[in-house]
């Protein structure tokens, strides 16, 4: 009619009065007869077009559609007054949109929720609230909310257009001018909250998704994580109670831990454990323990951990989805973009697109640039969908191309650092060429960044046809055990390393590995188990004809009959040593066994000879190329003209050894360094620098937890002390080296007994 169309408005009425006669028998309704007599009389009052914002035809209503708080709610103390704090500032003529993300299960509902609760004072015309199913099979059509919404506010169902973009419209007219909080829950994407959005300065927004909205305009992204070990303590405790949690904390941690700390997961088991009063929290604990049934173990009602991921899961692309199963393989805490790359058989320019996108559905995170991981639980659920769905040729060639980088790059960094070693040309060969690095530096910032993944990786393919390869890894790394990062973890997987040679019957795999631990032990100063490690070794690498694990366990036995004093043995190891690293021409592994054999030639009495072999050790280092292995040799001509009498000689030998490992990051030889300077400067009248370099080795070797060589320095800082008339703080370096040697029986505790014997005469 408002077209001017009035037969035809009058046809709309007959055909609606002949169907409701036809199908209910019903005549129409007053308002629809006084309608049809208004367009027969042509009433003036039907040709203006109301305007929704500013005549309706019912009053508007005050919308208070919030959910309850969640019970328990814990922590998160800094994101609520952040929040509060955006959503009730001024933003100059625009709405404040704040958008949470995060994995499913972290708690985004509970803290959009508790904030909204807390900002109600601050819109005092209403809260809107709507679940938008975006995780879901069947997402919310943003229509079909908007008429949800604006029959919330008061609009008449006869108000409300058909059209999507013109029920958005007159949702912001309904808007405007006031002051509505819009709660949108569990998002899909910008495309479907865009039309939900108020529109004007006063209304405000709270949005959850397991997406990142970054396409979204004005809007505040907030990455929500999983709970700290506190607060998720605080929550289980808040549930299961306070006398129960307490009486058995420790196992409460473990079982907070064990859910990674997120909060769909500590609920679900502190739900459980409250409905079950027979179960002890150590009972869950041991129960959670299991990583192969710890989904199944979260479960609770119709609350399931599992169930929460598969709605992500379900979203994926096919690639996005093949990603994800096998990126919960790897044992280690994260992926470098290269490993990632190499796992998943792409380039990284195509690697890196698949797991950007894994990073904005929340199912994978971003620990830094070019560096990704997953969250403890949704690794065992990614890594249960690849069991399940990945044949299993498939997933054992994914992580053997992850062992090949990982080999080839960290046999480059090898070579890069021992320029003519000859250790690459005795590896497996693999197909992977690895990363190159411009220079040492890098090449160890790499392999002290990938520690703990470069071992997980060994521990996991350390059978079957990767063996070998995972023992030439763990052998190439063996400067994780110099450099004290990840020492601990290092010992840990090569003792597993050896139990799974034995356990396939592969003498060579078995030689290597006992030399790894020989060289490992040897550090700490565990001299029984090394000696018989390198034992093992010698007569495996003979069996097997292996140059690596014969030359390099005969240089280490020679090095450890040194240190128990016993250098007749050692002149005959390291002669053979000598002999083997000759026949291969290693010139670096050459110069290693000839600085040993200096140390063994001055246990003898030949302190000129040890000078001589030092110097020869430090001419091969040289000819091999610029290292700074160099520096060892530095270190045995210090030691040999300590003991030759020439003392200022030897501090300026070891000064400039002491720097190179310093810059170097070797860590261990930095802490045994220090303790011959202190020796050096001792002999050279120099207390004062000697018990500076005294505490340095005894920060660096306590570090270390090598405590033998420990109670050495303590033993020559007491003397620089009182040297330096400190006889109180000398006393007490003894008596702690004193009980650091009765504790591990060594020989030097009679020196120390008479030094103190000695002072208490005085």
């Amino acid at each position: 009619y408002r077209s001017g169309r009035q037969a035809e408005a009058l046809a709309v009425y007959a055909d609606t009065r002949r169907l409701l006669a036809d199908e209910l028998g019903v005549d129409p309704c007053p308002e629809l007869s006084e309608l049809q007599q208004r367009i027969l009389q042509a009433d003036t009052g039907l040709a203006a077009v109301p305007d929704p914002s500013q005549d309706h035809t019912c009053p508007f209503v005050r919308p208070a559609q919030l959910p309850a708080r969640v019970a328990h709610f814990t922590g998160r103390a800094g994101l609520t007054a952040g929040l509060r704090s955006q959503l009730t500032a001024a933003r100059g003529g625009a709405p404040v949109i704040s958008a949470i993300a995060g994995i499913g299960g972290v708690g985004k509902t509970s803290l959009a929720v508790h904030v909204a609760h807390a900002v109600r004072p601050h819109f005092p015309d209403g809260q809107l609230y709507v679940d938008l199913q975006g995780a879901g099979p069947g997402p919310a059509e943003p229509d079909a909310v908007l008429g949800a919404f604006l029959r919330a506010m008061g609009a008449a169902d006869s108000e409300i257009p058909g059209n999507a973009g013109e029920r958005s419209a007159l949702y912001r007219s309904f808007l405007a001018d006031r002051r509505v909080l819009v709660l949108l829950d569990n998002a899909r994407d910008a495309a479907q909250i865009r039309p939900l959005l108020p529109g004007a300065e006063g209304c405000a927004a709270i949005v959850t998704s397991r997406s990142r909205l970054f396409d979204l305009e004005n809007v505040r992204l907030v990455d929500l994580d999983v709970l700290d070990p506190d607060e998720a303590l605080a929550l289980f405790t808040g549930i299961v109670g306070a006398e129960r949690a307490g009486v058995e904390r420790e196992a409460a941690l473990d079982t907070v831990a064990a859910c990674g700390f997120l909060p769909l997961a500590i609920r679900i088991a502190a739900a459980r454990l409250a409905a079950r009063t027979t179960w002890t929290v150590a009972h869950l604990a041991r129960r959670l323990a299991d990583e192969r049934r710890r989904l199944d173990e979260l479960h609770a009602g119709d609350l399931a951990v599992e169930a929460t991921f598969d709605l992500g899961y379900h979203h994926l692309e096919p690639g996005q989805a093949r990603a994800f199963r096998l990126l919960g393989l790897p044992d280690g805490p994260d992926l470098s973009l290269p490993a990632a790359a190499a796992l998943l058989d792409l380039d990284t320019d195509a690697a890196e697109d698949v797991l950007e996108s894994l990073v904005d559905t929340s199912l994978l995170e971003s620990a830094a640039p070019g560096r990704y991981r997953l969250h403890d639980l949704v690794r065992l659920y990614a890594r249960a969908r690849a069991e399940r769905e990945e044949p299993r040729a498939a997933r054992g060639a994914a992580m053997s191309r992850l062992l090949d980088f990982y080999l080839a790059t960290a046999a480059r960094a090898y070579a890069l650092d021992r320029p003519s070693d000859r250790l690459g040309h005795h590896l497996e060969p693999v197909p992977a060429s690895g990363l190159s690095f411009p220079g040492v530096r890098q090449a160890t910032d790499w392999l002290l960044t990938e520690v703990s993944c470069l071992l997980g990786c060994v521990r996991q393919q350390a059978r079957g046809d990767t063996l070998r390869r995972s023992v030439d890894l763990l052998f190439v790394v063996k400067d994780l055990a110099e450099n004290g990062m990840g020492r601990r973890l290092y010992g840990q997987v090569a003792e597993a390393v050896l139990e799974a040679a034995r356990e396939a019957g592969d003498p060579r795999a078995e030689g290597r590995a006992h030399t790894i631990l020989a060289y490992h032990h040897g550090l700490a100063a565990r001299f029984a188990r090394a000696e018989e490690h390198a034992r093992r070794a010698v007569l495996l690498g003979t069996a097997t004809a292996d140059p690596l694990a014969l030359c390099q366990a005969s240089n280490l036995r020679g090095s450890l009959a040194t240190w128990l004093k016993r250098p007749e043995e050692a002149e005959g190891h390291l002669a053979t040593a000598l002999r083997g690293f000759r026949a291969d021409g290693n010139l670096p592994g050459e110069a290693s066994a000839l600085s040993n054999l200096s140390r063994a030639q001055l246990d003898m009495g030949r302190p000129d000879l040890a000078a001589e072999l030092a110097e020869r050790a430090l001419a091969r280092y040289e000819a091999a190329g610029p290292s700074w292995r160099r520096a060892n040799a530095l270190y045995a001509y210090g030691i040999a003209l300590t003991e030759s009498g020439r003392p200022e000689e030897a501090v300026r030998r070891l000064t400039d050894a002491l720097a190179v490992f310093q810059a170097g990051r070797q860590r261990w030889w930095e802490g045994m360094t220090a303790w011959r300077l202190t020796m050096a400067q001792l002999a050279s009248g120099d207390p004062a620098a000697a018990a500076r370099h005294a505490e340095l080795a005894l920060t660096v070797l306590r570090d270390l937890g090598d405590d033998l060589r420990s109670a050495h320095v303590l033993t020559l800082l007491g003397r620089a002390l009182a040297l330096l008339g400190q006889e109180g703080r000398a006393r007490a370096c003894w008596r702690d080296a004193l009980a650091a040697y009765e504790r591990l029986g060594a020989a030097e505790r009679s020196e120390v007994r008479e030094l103190l014997a000695e002072r208490s005469s005085r």
